[in-house]
């Protein structure tokens, strides 16, 4: 990033984060009345949710059980949980689980203690006066989106095959809870989406052009963890230290994204996402290989030449760790089978990739992450970049 010539106020947000195998028991320290938790059908079976009740329980809080959270949530499902805890009136907002459940905890929160608001135009620069009735209590599930550090909120439009990124720092949870011991039950599939998530925010908030001094280090230690103990815990879910190891990361690359932002990559998988109904980590990791290529064509960009030296890539000059990065990420996503091209992540004929692709353009030229790209795409580059990922091509313009 160019050196700012005028003095600019920045701030670094976090919440108070409790981390560790028994994480979990934080919860019996906390003091209110009610908490209203929000989490999905599978944690519930699972028996998470239960645990978390039973944490409340001990520090003399009831609770009550919001499950109906799906993958991606729509934004119905955030006006009927709002609407339930608006019901139930809790003095604690309790989210579970991967990012959809912490993002619809947040939406809820927001619609709970603003029910005017039109929960699409929350954004960083209105404020929305929390914490009158509840504070929050986000705990990760899934080690990925490092939602339950951060104030971005994802949601999908089904009806205009489109996600939103709204958010406000001040839904920025109040405590965040990262027990690797909740993680234990992810499937590997599971576990290499959500990695390759950690990885794409780590890589992309080092990279924006909001990158900082405060925020760097964490992107940089998150990219270390994510090469070192993804692959083990992907292959054996029952690897303790992995595990642990992973779970931090992604509450690390988390609070380093959330304090530079992401870029390219988020905006063209959040696009490719909503149309096809595909895993956000999973999208946003497969093009992430893509963008780096494009942001360092022709245009020597130091920070990828960085990370390549800090993980031991071969990196004489900028554009060799350029080229290192991009060999080392696929890599890693082959190892734990994660897609290289969009035919390899969904069946899409040649003709549905044709008709879609004005959709996948509008959507990400519409994306907030679009912003902090190294290099600013033309509508052209953003259909080129779908058309090389589509075909597994690596990008040379």
């Amino acid at each position: 990033m160019p050196w700012r010539e005028e003095a600019d106020l920045w701030y670094f947000r976090s919440p108070e984060i409790v981390f560790g195998p028994d994480a979990l028991d934080h919860l019996s320290q906390i003091t209110g009345q009610r908490a209203f938790i929000v989490t999905d059908a599978m944690l519930v079976k699972l028996g998470l949710a239960r645990r978390v009740e039973e944490k409340l329980k001990a520090a003399g809080i009831a609770s009550e059980v919001f499950s109906e959270v799906e993958a991606e949530p729509a934004i119905a499902t955030i006006q009927r949980g709002a609407a339930a805890m608006t019901a139930y009136q809790p003095d604690w907002v309790v989210g579970l689980g991967g990012g959809s459940a912490l993002d619809a905890a947040k939406a809820m929160w927001i619609l709970y203690e603003n029910p005017q608001i039109n929960i699409l135009a929350v954004n960083p620069l209105e404020p929305l006066c929390l914490r009158q009735k509840a504070k929050m209590v986000a705990i990760s599930a899934t080690s990925g989106t490092g939602a339950e550090v951060t104030w971005g909120i994802v949601l999908t439009d089904p009806e205009d095959q489109r996600k939103v990124a709204v958010g406000s720092p001040e839904n920025t949870p109040d405590i965040a809870i990262v027990d690797p011991s909740l993680a234990v039950s992810m499937p590997a599939r599971l576990t290499a989406d959500t990695g390759m998530d950690a990885l794409t925010h780590a890589i992309e908030g080092y990279t924006s052009t909001w990158n900082n001094d405060f925020a760097d280090g964490l992107c940089l230690k998150a990219i270390q963890l994510i090469f070192e103990y993804l692959p083990r815990a992907v292959s054996d879910g029952t690897d303790v230290e992995a595990r642990e190891r992973m779970h931090n990361a992604a509450a690390i690359a988390g609070l380093g994204f959330i304090n530079s932002m992401c870029s390219l990559a988020h905006a063209l998988g959040h696009s490719l996402g909503a149309v096809y109904n595909l895993p956000h980590g999973r999208t946003v990791g497969l093009f992430l290989p893509y963008t780096i290529q494009f942001n360092s064509r022709g245009n020597e960009q130091p920070r990828y030449h960085e990370i390549a030296a800090f993980l031991g890539l071969p990196a004489a000059t900028p554009q060799q760790g350029a080229d290192s990065l991009v060999q080392a990420i696929r890599r890693l996503a082959t190892k734990i089978e994660q897609p290289l091209s969009i035919r390899q992540a969904a069946e899409i004929s040649p003709a549905e990739w044709e008709e879609s692709l004005d959709k996948l353009v509008e959507n990400a030229e519409s994306d907030t992450q679009i912003i902090t790209a190294l290099r600013s795409p033309s509508d052209e580059d953003i259909r080129n970049l779908f058309l090389y990922a589509y075909q597994g091509q690596d990008v040379d313009w």
